[in-house]
């Protein structure tokens, strides 16, 4: 996979999987555009890329604002040119309690960062991918959007809404060569943890593990790559052969 003269957009890229597919990317010659809340650990990620590549820009940014992410794309396509690829990743999910008691202000938040930050993210750099005539698109969605978890109810409503709109979105512009996919972690090693490759126990998967960050990057950077151009309106699930909840 070489994604040479590419540029990639990743939103919440300063920990987790978005780190892990942020140093992905560079490994493998990519311009990296950078978006996270935390702009210290955003300082963080842009030095251990710049082992590999010195074109990186870092923007902190709250993706549910929506002037923000167009003043950010704005100033990296002066810089870069263009974005090929968006990595949808910034999202709210910490946060259990049963349905009765999530209050409406939650459910807004949830959705303004899960659903609305992505289209605002998306419609930002869709119409030069369209004029381009390419683009890759990857929406970071959850097993929770696909079976629904209990106690999660907006989470797991956010990240569904999140699959429909790549599968429908798909169907408008893969023929203008935007290829829209989204992956669906299962359950993932604490983002805290700084080894790309940790993983623990978990009964959850007949793996009997959870996932790493870069098991997670693999999948995003080869939905990226030119060796998936057959591949548009999927989602696909990476979850250890999930026991469904």
């Amino acid at each position: 996979m070489k994604f040479t003269d590419k540029t990639a957009l990743i939103t919440g890229a300063a920990v987790g999987i978005g780190r892990a597919s942020a140093i992905k990317f560079a490994q493998n010659g990519a311009n990296l555009v950078l978006v996270d809340i935390d702009k210290e650990k955003l300082e963080d990620i842009k030095k251990e890329i710049e082992t590999y590549t010195k074109n990186v820009l870092i923007f902190q940014c709250d993706v549910s604002d929506e002037e923000r992410v167009y003043a950010a794309v704005k100033e990296a396509e002066s810089v870069f040119g263009k974005i090929d690829i968006l990595i949808n990743n910034a999202a709210l999910w910490r946060c259990r309690a049963p349905f009765t008691d999530i209050s409406s202000d939650e459910w807004r938040k949830f959705i303004d960062v899960n659903i609305m930050g992505v289209v605002y993210c998306t419609k930002s750099v869709l119409p030069k991918m369209l004029e381009n005539g390419y683009g890759r698109i990857i929406n970071v969605s959850s097993v929770a959007g696909v079976y629904g978890n209990a106690n999660m109810v907006h989470y797991s409503a956010t990240k569904g809404a999140l699959i429909s709109m790549t599968k429908a979105l798909a169907k408008e512009v893969t023929d203008k060569g935007v290829l829209v996919n989204s992956i669906s972690p299962g359950s993932v090693s604490p983002s805290e943890n700084g080894d790309m490759d940790y993983y623990e126990k978990s009964e959850l998967s007949f793996m009997g593990r959870t996932s790493t960050d870069m098991e997670n990057a693999n999948l995003i950077c080869f939905l990226a790559s030119d060796e998936a151009s057959y591949i548009s309106g999927q989602n696909i699930q990476i979850d250890g052969c999930r026991k469904k909840q």
